[in-house]
């Protein structure tokens, strides 16, 4: 009997090394490409076309003078405009549609069902089929070059509601709901004191989703922007890469690629500690 409990307990040992070894494998492949971005950005456009090298350079301060120093590039600018534009979409789409997600579950309405049908067939319609009716739209509005158009529209995401509806409905029982009533609470109050609380960790996940996908987008901005001053950092980032061979610095891209990045990272960083603490489903606390 002994002996068996110990062969049972080395087959465990071994299976558990063995899942330890694959997840270190795999998670030094997810890292690999963010250490070669960080070795790039010390190393010159010379020494970058050279090939491969797992050993830094001694160019990261002159890449990042160089970069800032480009007049044709505002970086900064980029910066501030990309984490402005980010942060209302993150903030608007998470809010409204956990505001929409409350809605459908609480309220009981004639047209609920399709309401809820409607709002899925709108999320599998895809940016780029209706962008030219956008852009026609922006322009006759006159609100080319401002930040209006890609921060408003992220009050209706129809893929942040859903994960928010599907959240809601493991954790908010509606008799918590209706015992606020009861207690005298109005709709908002509910919403904001009593529902927003029980919805953190889905609504952390919700704004770094939203705010990596409009950090990263290209697409749009690149329609609507075209003085320096408002351009975002995707712009750039396919502005220099675009120069001509007399210009073109791979030192600097693999910089302004890494500034890019990195707000993605502390963002993700900041907001984690809420995912990993918070997410309980089926649990509410009081």
């Amino acid at each position: 009997m002994k002996t068996r409990k110990k062969h049972e307990k080395l087959m465990l040992n071994s299976q558990r090394g063995f899942a330890y070894i694959v997840l270190v494998i795999i998670s030094i492949l997810c890292l690999f490409s963010f250490y070669i971005l960080i070795i790039n950005t010390t190393r010159s456009h010379p020494d970058i076309q050279k090939g491969f090298s797992l050993l830094p350079g001694k160019s990261f301060m002159n890449n990042l003078k160089n970069l800032l120093a480009n007049k044709q590039l505002p970086v900064l600018t980029g910066l501030v405009n990309s984490f402005f534009v980010s942060t209302c979409s993150a903030l608007l789409a998470t809010y409204f549609s956990a505001m929409t997600a409350f809605a459908i579950h609480i309220y009981d309405f004639k047209f609920k069902k399709y309401a809820f049908a409607f709002i899925l067939m709108v999320m599998m319609i895809p940016s780029q089929v209706t962008a030219l009716g956008f852009i026609k739209l922006v322009r006759d509005m006159n609100l080319m070059n401002s930040f209006i158009p890609l921060t408003i529209p992220s009050i209706a995401a129809p893929i942040v509601f859903f994960f928010m509806k599907q959240y809601m409905s493991s954790v908010l029982p509606i008799d918590m709901v209706e015992a606020a009533r009861i207690d005298g609470a109005h709709e908002f109050r509910i919403f904001n004191q009593i529902v927003l609380p029980i919805m953190k960790p889905a609504m952390a996940v919700q704004i770094i989703f939203t705010f990596v996908a409009s950090w990263n987008n290209y697409f749009i901005p690149a329609l609507l922007l075209n003085k320096s001053n408002k351009k975002t950092l995707p712009i750039l980032i396919a502005q220099l890469r675009s120069a001509d061979f007399l210009k073109f610095d791979m030192g600097q891209v693999y910089m302004l690629i890494a500034l890019a990045v990195l707000p993605v990272v502390i963002v993700y960083l900041f907001l984690s500690k809420s995912i990993v603490r918070g997410i309980t489903l089926g649990s509410v606390k009081g």
